[in-house]
């Protein structure tokens, strides 16, 4: 279509419930004012002049590199952030629209108890506001269609058969009280930590959610939190992350997880969640070197060589702020301990891709529909309203998730939004054939994510590689929200991570 812009990952680099399902909440396209880029300098080709000394090296210019660095930097310490990528911000990102206005291709909603994130925005005027969540949700299942209202008896559990109900909720209750009994910041230490780590989710469900419609729900839940299947997580990890979404004053639910109102998808930001890194990138200033991805970090006499394309910094001390699977992928001299390096083996990114459906107007909302639906088919199974404030123009957001992103891994951009836009029909009919712009954000094609939202852990991992997953080596030290015992795999998580990181590394200097 002539007014139609189509982003893929080639366009636009970047990453839940009954699902109300959630989303972590990245700047698209341009580096930040101040940013020194380097994008385009062959590796190898560092040379004296791009030489740098500071007291600490941050890799990865994700929310939690950026807020270790200005921690670290409020504390008169020099620092120097090396980011890959040509923007800052991880899988964080604005995507830029065709009629002028952005979405989200990466995290986006925040909720209660996320305080450090709304901080972080508050700081640097971002505004938030609530979620459109006004009207119905739709349950399509069985190839049958329901509305329902979110502000009744079952809140927004979908309306399924009396017997489904009752064990769905027999399951969360038996969940959230399991997960009070896993200490957040090292659940491998819960008493029955080996027993809950030596099987999977779906092991778990299999004897415990043993009416269909309950099965269901529950496997909603799980591809929308961790864009994983069931069979792919340990058990232990799941309750972990129930346990982490909370803080120290609010045990953390599953309904916590899953909910709009009150939930983690409560709030959006004003502009997009991109406007965050990049207000803290700009704050930066040259501080922050894109275009720069590190390809080792050598130890001697004291002192940390890190060295990325076009640029060599020696440090005091190294900030890791990437995903574990990527932070694996540099090479380190001398080499990591063993439980370190076997860790990060273990730990997968999910499969996940965002598609967003422009149209001149929100039309779900004239029909009654808050524009969030929970599916048992189709290639989105999860979708919310994802229009600006002032309703400008309507946006659709589907989420592609886990066995459903890994089908189109190799699908072309037109292949993928013809498929979404056939489940869009399906579930708010003949209107929404036709956006006026579509844009595609999939993560698993990523150079530099590889997958999203999170960094799962599969049976056995935590138990027997948990312990490193923050423990510094020779100087390093490691950052990202996959390290964050509250909200783990949100933007919450990783601006958490850079807090701690940051307190460590000035304790240690």
């Amino acid at each position: 279509m002539a007014r139609e812009r189509q982003v893929s990952a080639k366009d636009s680099d970047s990453g839940r419930a009954p699902a109300r399902l959630s989303r972590r909440a990245m700047l698209g396209g341009a580096a930040a004012t101040g940013v020194v880029t380097l994008a385009g300098v062959g590796t190898g080709t560092a040379s004296a002049a791009a030489a740098r000394e500071a007291d600490v090296v941050v890799v990865g210019a994700g929310l939690a590199g950026l807020t270790a660095a200005r921690d670290i930097a409020a504390a008169g310490k020099s620092v120097v952030v090396l980011e890959a990528r040509d923007r800052v911000g991880g899988r964080v990102v604005n995507l830029k629209l065709a009629n002028g206005g952005v979405t989200e291709g990466g995290g986006e909603f925040i909720g209660p108890t996320q305080d450090r994130i709304k901080a972080l925005a508050d700081s640097l005027g971002v505004e938030t506001f609530p979620t459109y969540n006004t009207g119905k949700n739709l349950l399509y299942k069985d190839g049958t269609k329901t509305p329902y209202a979110t502000d009744g008896l079952l809140g927004s559990v979908p309306p399924i058969d009396i017997a489904g109900l009752a064990n769905a909720a027999a399951v969360q209750a038996m969940l959230d009280d399991m997960a009070t009994k896993v200490p957040v910041d090292a659940p491998w230490t819960a008493e029955k930590a080996v027993e809950w780590d030596g099987q999977t989710f779906e092991t778990w469900l299999r004897k415990n959610a043993v009416i269909p419609s309950a099965k269901f729900l529950f496997d909603v839940a799980c591809t929308s939190i961790f864009s994983a299947q069931p069979r792919e997580l340990s058990l232990l990890f799941v309750l972990s992350y129930i346990a982490g979404a909370g803080d120290a004053s609010n045990p953390g639910t599953l309904e916590r997880l899953t909910d709009t109102a009150n939930g983690a998808q409560e709030l959006r930001f004003v502009g997009g969640s991109g406007l965050i890194p990049q207000k803290l990138a700009e704050s930066l200033g040259n501080k922050v070197v894109l275009g720069a991805p590190v390809r080792s970090i050598a130890s001697s006499g004291g002192k940390l060589t890190v060295t990325a394309d076009g640029v060599t910094v020696t440090a005091r001390r190294v900030v890791v702020a990437v995903p574990p699977p990527l932070a694996s992928r540099i090479q380190y001299d001398p080499l990591l301990p063993a439980l370190r390096d076997q860790l990060t083996q273990r730990l997968p990114m999910g499969s996940i891709g965002k598609a967003i459906a422009v149209y001149d107007t929100p039309f779900w909302r004239a029909d009654g529909l808050n524009g969030q639906i929970v599916s048992d088919t189709g290639t989105v199974r999860s979708t919310f309203d994802n229009s600006p404030p002032d309703a400008s123009y309507g946006a659709l957001m589907g989420f592609i998730e886990a066995d459903e992103m890994r089908t189109l891994d190799s699908a072309s951009v037109d292949e993928v939004k013809a498929a979404v836009l056939k489940d869009y029909v399906t579930y708010f009919g003949d209107k929404a054939k036709t956006p006026t712009s579509f844009v595609l954000q999939r993560w698993n094609n990523e150079a530099y994510s590889r997958g999203g939202p999170v960094a799962y852990a599969p049976p056995g991992v935590l138990t027997q590689y948990g312990k490193a997953r923050r423990t510094p080596v020779n100087g390093i030290h490691w950052a990202g929200t996959e390290t964050s015992g509250y909200w783990n795999g949100f933007m919450d998580g990783a601006v958490r991570s850079g807090e701690r990181v940051a307190k460590e590394v000035l304790d240690a200097l």
